[in-house]
């Protein structure tokens, strides 16, 4: 075998699996269990960051363990249309052209849609192949594919036959730059500073109120004036008129609970037709509904001599006009929650729109029940909480989207009667008048389409055999960020179309940020790209490392030094096979598990896997990434490569029957360890798992191999006890040799007083020569002077050291050392206990600081310790 090069065999396993048909759920039979995923569909425009990469390695990793535990495993891959996303790419693309989506043509503009998907589309793909994803690929779905878009139109039809679905004028989220309504959920809020204007209305007979605002441009639009019935101020008001300033329109002055008596005045104008609150208001009022902005953001011909002028231009000319004529009252500074596109990021403005809506309260209330029952869950648990507060709280679904790209509304009006004919089928010609139909523009939500995924990538509405087989799936992997997104959208399509819930489990995964705990981004200059992480450390080193960090409820801080170091551990597993493999007999092996073993190290080593297979396991059903990498990390690494294997070489150099129980037993644990790694790490477990000598079938691949079983009986506490205490006293040679700087070609006497570990070196003295390098050892004889001391498994360990070192020039350098360090901890206290350092420093400045001074105190720690023993055998000054 040569040196680990992962960039030898990557591609080549996974051509190969694909080959193999490997990733394909088993063939049907009695009896069977499955598992089942759907991917959270990538957006067609997409390209794979850090947090495609550990959404995607997790999924991977169950879908591995999964299918290992014989279970008929499907993963069922696809991508999503991205309505908006995707219009803006293309519209992009003609603007650069000197063109526009108009010019074009909406069936050409279209076309070149899909032209774009086909050619360009789906680069995300390919890349999450390379991070060796185990999706079933012959299954994979668009969801503007024949067989989703015909499950689109039979959800829509039926829904708007029962009544669930209907076409109303109303106040929604409009985003001016991609000219399309959004959902409440797709508006993101960002705190910035801004205005309250306060401004006085006329009374119709006489006087004033005075009214205050933070949107002047909208006072335009006004049909009242509002105050709370509670507020003594007004009583006598309630019932009068307003003149409103510059429009002269005649608005009353009514009285709501709604109104906040604390803000500004205690009177606020109701603007119906540009704020939801205000919306619900002038429903309970009557009042008329007032638009005086256009869907490009400008203002509207009901603006007066305003119109045509934007948003700002209109506020600073409405501005400048009251403070000459006495009409504003004063200004204040205030913060404002403002609106913004989760797509193109520019404000948005509620704005009144015939708009097509779903009535979601009956279908979100049963998707509680499906929690109370334990049908579904979320792990972590807390996000149930987040996840109920929303849907209690759920308005109509605004689903219509005024764009090209997407699932064209199945409603078709007619041009004479104005009939709307909703339809499975395309309508020519009305059947009251006999004129022409025309089918609606707009397009639906792209979550519409999204959350009929788990079942419509299955084939409904056929009853298809996947659905029968694999529906509802096991479980989904997904951000948080899109819980009210698409969950939530599932959920409800889920329990209505099929009846049950779309999944059992929701598991939540964390953000994955930069080493300071930032978040990636262009701007900030620190994103971690995972095709350059892959080319230069291998998709395995990825893999381990987001694995390793992916606890519970805390992101992800994300390094290349980490990744690096998790080549390394790959790198270990490598060199690993490879001695095996060197001290293996020539020609093929049998790997059966080893039966009748007397070896006290063979016996450790079996009772350690038993137990590491026990853990990860338990992990793993338990969705705990992080402690099954920790399991897997200290067994391959501390207790096979560096405990056991070099134990094993004292076993081999025996000959006989003690030397071959010893490569069996190294056979057969490194065989399961690389089974046991397979889920997280499969790429360079594939390759040395096909480079064992061992006999298999030649389409033989670890990934449909079983997963290694749970062995309570190979547990031997006598043989853990025995080993553990013969470790623990090699450790404190060692130890006692890298504080005094002692060479490792040194041979050091070992001194040792009665206890658990004097017995257990007894025991295995030719271990303990061979592992502590040590010359002789002498079991309750008086050590010289000038030792070393310290304490291994109740024992007393002694090690003469004084004549291979200067004891006071080595506790000189020490104090050094100490003072170095003890000067750079005052530093970083004085400056971590100054408040304007925290209050002025950036955030990423501070959690280094704090992490220098942990490092400080712990180093520090380290040389008081390494001093004191230095003075306690003669190093004082």
């Amino acid at each position: 075998m040569a040196g680990y090069d992962p960039k030898a065999f990557e591609e080549k396993w996974y051509a190969r699996w694909c080959e193999l048909g490997a990733f394909a759920p088993a063939a049907p039979r009695d009896g069977e269990e499955t598992f089942s995923m759907v991917i959270p569909p990538p957006n067609v425009t997409g390209s794979l960051h850090m947090g495609h990469a550990l959404n995607n390695t997790l999924q991977d990793i169950v879908c591995r363990y999964q299918r290992m535990l014989g279970k008929a495993a499907l993963w069922l891959p696809g991508m999503d249309h991205a309505g908006i996303a995707t219009q803006n790419v293309i519209e992009r693309q003609l603007l650069d052209e000197g063109t526009d989506r108009h010019d074009l043509g909406r069936e050409a503009f279209v076309e070149r849609a899909w032209q774009w998907k086909e050619h360009s589309g789906g680069q995300i793909v390919k890349q999450l192949r390379r991070l060796g994803v185990s999706c079933d690929w012959s299954r994979e779905r668009f969801t503007m594919d024949e067989g989703l878009s015909r499950a689109v139109i039979e959800v829509f039809v039926s829904l708007y036959e029962e009544g669930l679905i209907s076409r109303d004028r109303y106040l929604i989220n409009w985003c001016p730059r991609c000219r399309t309504a959004l959902s409440d959920i797709e508006v993101e809020h960002e705190d910035r500073p801004g205005n309250l204007w306060h401004f006085r209305y006329p009374l119709q007979d006489g006087g004033h109120v005075s009214v205050a605002t933070t949107r002047p441009e909208t006072m335009l639009g006004d049909t009242a004036v509002a105050v709370n019935p509670s507020d003594a101020r007004y009583r006598d008001l309630v019932g009068k008129n307003v003149v409103l300033p510059v429009v002269g329109r005649i608005i009353p002055l009514i009285a709501d609970e709604y109104v906040d008596a604390e803000f500004g005045s205690g009177a606020v104008k109701i603007t119906p037709g540009h704020d939801p609150n205000d919306f619900e208001i002038g429903r309970r009022h009557g009042l008329p509904l007032v638009s005086v902005m256009n869907e490009d953001g400008t203002m509207s011909e009901e603006a007066g001599e305003y119109a045509g002028m934007t948003t700002a231009e209109c506020r600073t000319a409405l501005i400048e006009r009251f403070a000459s004529d006495g009409t504003l009252e004063r200004t204040e500074d205030y913060a404002l929650s403002v609106g913004t596109c989760y797509r193109c990021h520019n404000v948005v403005e509620p704005l009144l729109s015939l708009q097509w809506f779903m009535n979601v309260e009956g279908l979100a209330k049963r998707t509680l029940t499906a929690l109370d029952d334990g049908r579904t869950r979320f792990v972590p648990a807390h996000w149930e909480k987040t996840y109920r507060t929303w849907i209690e709280n759920i308005r109509p679904w605004c689903i219509s989207r005024q764009l090209w790209w997407g699932h064209r509304i199945p409603a078709w009006y007619c041009q004479e009667c104005e009939e709307t004919v909703v339809s499975r089928t395309p309508v020519e010609t009305c059947t009251g008048c006999g004129s022409a139909m025309v089918q609606d523009e707009d397009v639906l939500d792209t979550w519409f389409s999204s959350g009929l995924w788990p079942f419509s990538t299955m084939g409904w509405p056929e009853k298809t055999k996947d659905l029968s087989r694999f529906y509802p799936t096991s479980l989904l992997i997904t951000g948080f960020d899109i819980i009210f997104f698409w969950v939530a959208r599932m959920m409800m399509m889920g329990l209505k179309f099929m009846d049950d819930v779309p999944f059992h489990d929701i598991y939540i995964h964390a953000l994955v940020r930069d080493e300071h705990g930032q978040k990636m981004s262009k701007s900030k200059g620190n994103i971690i790209d995972p095709l350059h992480v892959i080319d230069d450390y291998g998709a395995d080193a990825l893999r381990f490392t987001l694995t390793a960090m992916a606890g519970m409820g805390r992101d992800i801080k994300l390094s290349t030094d980490a990744i690096a170091g998790n080549r390394n551990f790959v790198n270990k597993l490598w060199n690993a096979s490879r001695f095996v493999q060197m001290n293996l007999a020539d020609g093929t092996q049998e790997c059966a598990a080893p039966e009748n073993v007397v070896s006290v190290t063979n016996r450790w080593i079996l009772s350690r896997l038993a137990d590491t297979v026990a853990g990860v396991r338990q992990a793993l059903d338990g969705y705990r990434f992080n402690e099954a990498a920790a399991r897997l990390r200290q067994f391959t690494w501390h207790e096979y490569c560096d405990w056991y294997i070099e134990i094993s070489k004292v076993g081999l150099s025996e000959g006989g029957e003690e030397a071959e129980e010893t490569r069996q037993v190294l056979l057969f644990v490194l065989e399961s360890l690389l089974r046991l790694l397979h889920p997280v790490v499969p790429f360079v477990t594939e390759e040395l798992w096909q480079s064992l000598p061992v006999n298999r079938a030649e389409d033989a691949t670890i990934m449909c191999s079983r997963f290694p079983e749970l062995r309570p009986e190979w547990s031997d506490a006598e043989a853990e006890t025995q080993i553990g205490d013969l470790i623990e006293a090699v450790r404190a040679v060692r130890n006692i040799r890298a504080e005094m700087g002692i060479a490792p070609r040194v041979e050091l006497d070992v001194f040792l007083k009665a206890g658990a570990g004097a017995g257990a070196v007894r025991a295995n003295e030719p271990l303990m020569r061979r592992l502590a390098r040590a010359g002789s050892v002498s079991y309750d004889t008086q050590p010289p002077a000038g030792c070393a001391t310290a304490v291994a498994a109740g024992s007393e360990l002694s090690v003469p050291v004084a004549e291979h070192v200067d004891l006071r020039a080595e506790a000189d350098r020490l104090r050094k050392e100490l003072g170095k360090v003890d000067k750079e901890r005052t530093q970083l206290e004085k400056k971590l206990n100054n408040p304007d350092f925290l209050e002025r420093a950036p955030e990423d400045v501070i959690v280094r600081s704090r992490e220098r001074m942990a490092a400080a105190e712990q180093e520090r720690d380290t040389l008081m310790q390494s001093l004191s023993r230095f003075e306690a055998i003669g190093g004082s000054t």
